[in-house]
């Protein structure tokens, strides 16, 4: 890949615009269209942009897999335990404004944390069965 001189640098300039994207998608699926799953596909496919450019161990530097393991058990971690804070503040499963005293805020603060393990975990996941897929040998 030295050759492609002209697709390393379009990549290394591109790879922040689109991990900005996936967090402006994250941060505005509340109020738009978006949120969590499509954030985690976006972050992941720069991730794998940056590996079909620069190569899958480069990329595993990055984000290696064992990383990208936690980081998904992480990501269900937070979306579980925002159900369980508000099933034990009084309310049900996921009902987010027993989260905070203000209504709203509570919501807010809910919805962002919800997407963002849901993001969290699918990027992760997208990453990890692009790991698995990439490194086998070929028969």
């Amino acid at each position: 890949m030295n050759q492609y001189v002209v697709l390393r640098v379009i990549t290394k300039l591109m790879i922040p615009v689109i991990l900005l994207y996936g967090l402006y998608i994250q941060f505005h699926g509340e109020y738009s269209p978006g949120g969590g799953f499509q954030a985690g596909i976006i972050f992941a496919a720069g991730f794998v942009i940056y590996s079909l450019i620069y190569g899958l161990d480069k990329a595993q530097e990055a984000i290696s897999p064992e990383a990208a393991h936690i980081l998904a058990a992480l990501g269900v971690l937070l979306y579980i335990g925002i159900g369980i804070a508000s099933f034990f503040l009084g309310g049900n499963f996921l009902e987010y404004k027993v989260l905070l005293p203000d209504d709203h805020a509570g919501e807010t603060f809910g919805i962002i944390g919800i997407e963002l393990g849901v993001g969290i975990t699918v990027a992760t996941v997208a990453l990890t069965l692009f790991y698995s897929f990439a490194g086998r040998e070929r028969d």
